[in-house]
């Protein structure tokens, strides 16, 4: 029975070590480069590839093998033998045991250099493109840049509560965190320190159950508070009133809509020019100043556009789609959250409407189009999206990316109807191994045989 419970613990593995999971003699290895996940990359002498976190190129260490999967293997740092010039210490006391992170031991313009790498790395391999290493446009802020966070609550025996992220290593163990995290924006960090503070012994202000979700946003005036998970309960009111830039609160138990507790449910936030409405779900960008350069990008690689028929794809609350409607367009938005489709009409120019559902299943009722802009999740398109724009052919598509893998096998799925005209990079979320992408891609035609730029 002992055994039986351990392995439904949170975080512990319910199956047997195989032996090669098992950790054998430490290696010494040279690292040579930074990995898509952020770890740093070695080749043992007899050829196989080692993944070891928190080391950088140019370090030589010793490293206990802790996963092998015969070809290539995971390791941790027992000891720094060599320490390269391309590393400093990290800033946050956390960093050696929080995931929120990967690239804080990284100086900033190293950072941007690894990312570079890794998009002309994809855009080559996968997707068979002759390119070069894009630059990575950097983010005003190093840090202080995240206007949404979330964090898991977990309450422990004796009216105790530990709140933060998770643990690099043990994803089920939660690393407390107070005030110590670098990423938050002021008012999404301040608020964070102030609900831990006033939310009483074991939590006992939020509702209660032992797992709970808690994600800030930033709001006009403060932050928004939505909770996910546990039972209904708590005293959402008093905590309102303890935290003053707590502007609202959301409640959702497993199944079930959200519930404003308290508060506001108008709370507004502003990217680049354009105001919108903030609820528990409606997804905006994290980083707001980089976004709205992005958002710029996107709309001068569409051109003139009055007259023009757009569809602006996984369009959230409509940043996009909005600001080209006001300049002359006709634009249908697609957009799968029923949250981010509502938030999108609100107010919405004439020339700008908005389709609920999945942009697979809703695309083909809206082509043909003469540009076509694409900004899916991390997984990239559905393999549907790149067959029914290679049967309709818009002039230009502008595909916006958070992952350079499945970019790179987006534009192989489109073939070669399309040639591809620019790349640029936005380092949207600093000290960590994401990375945003804009390519361009124009319909193969006599007239745009042009080289593909990178800016």
């Amino acid at each position: 029975m002992a055994g039986l419970r351990l392995a439904l613990e949170p975080g512990r593995v319910s199956r047997a070590r195989s032996p090669a999971d098992r950790a054998t003699e430490p290696v010494e290895v040279g690292i040579e480069s930074i990995a898509a996940g952020g770890d740093g990359v070695g080749r043992l002498d007899d050829g196989r590839v080692i993944f070891v976190p928190r080391t950088a190129p140019g370090d030589r260490v010793r490293a206990r093998v802790v996963r092998d999967r015969g070809r290539w293997l995971r390791g941790e740092v027992v000891a720094l033998l060599e320490e390269s010039d391309g590393r400093r210490a990290p800033p946050c006391p956390l960093f050696e045991s929080c995931g929120g992170c990967q690239l804080q031991h990284l100086p900033y313009r190293l950072q941007l250099e690894a990312k570079s790498r890794r998009i002309g790395d994809a855009l080559r391999r996968i997707g068979g493109l002759d390119v070069a290493d894009p630059p990575v446009e950097a983010a005003p802020d190093e840090f202080r840049y995240r206007n949404r966070m979330a964090f898991s609550l977990r309450r422990l025996r004796g009216g105790r509560a530990v709140a933060g992220l998770h643990d690099r290593i043990r994803p089920g163990r939660i690393v407390d965190v107070a005030e110590e995290c670098l990423l938050p924006e002021p008012r999404v960090g301040e608020a964070w320190a102030a609900l831990r503070r006033e939310w009483g012994r074991g939590a006992r202000l939020l509702p209660p159950g032992r797992e709970l979700r808690l994600t800030l946003r930033g709001v006009e005036g403060g932050a928004l508070l939505a909770i996910d998970g546990g039972r209904p309960g708590g005293d959402a009111p008093e905590l309102v009133e303890r935290v003053s830039s707590l502007q609202a609160i959301w409640h959702r138990t497993a199944g079930e809509p959200w519930r404003l507790l308290a508060g506001s449910d108008a709370c507004v936030d502003r990217i680049a020019e354009h105001r919108f409405r903030v609820g528990p779900e409606a997804f905006a960008q994290i980083n707001g100043a980089v976004a709205a350069r992005i958002q710029r990008a996107v709309l001068q690689e569409m051109g003139r556009v009055p007259g023009a028929r757009i569809v602006d794809a996984y369009c959230g609350v409509g940043l996009y789609g909005r600001r080209l409607a006001v300049h002359g367009a006709q634009v249908v938005g697609l957009e799968l959250d029923p949250g981010a489709a509502s938030v999108a009409r609100e107010e919405a120019p004439d020339g700008f409407t908005v389709v609920e559902g999945a942009t697979e299943a809703t695309l083909e009722s809206v082509l043909p189009a003469d540009r076509v802009i694409l900004n899916p999740p991390r997984v990239g398109l559905h393999a549907r999206v790149p067959e029914l724009l290679r049967e309709a052919r818009p002039e230009r598509i502008v595909y916006v990316s958070c992952d350079p893998s499945t970019l790179a096998r987006d534009i192989a799925r489109l073939g070669d109807g399309f040639r591809l005209r620019r790349v640029a990079a936005f380092d949207l979320f600093p000290q960590t191994a994401h990375v945003e992408t804009v390519v361009t891609l124009d319909a193969v035609s006599p007239t745009n045989e042009e080289p593909c730029a990178t800016s």
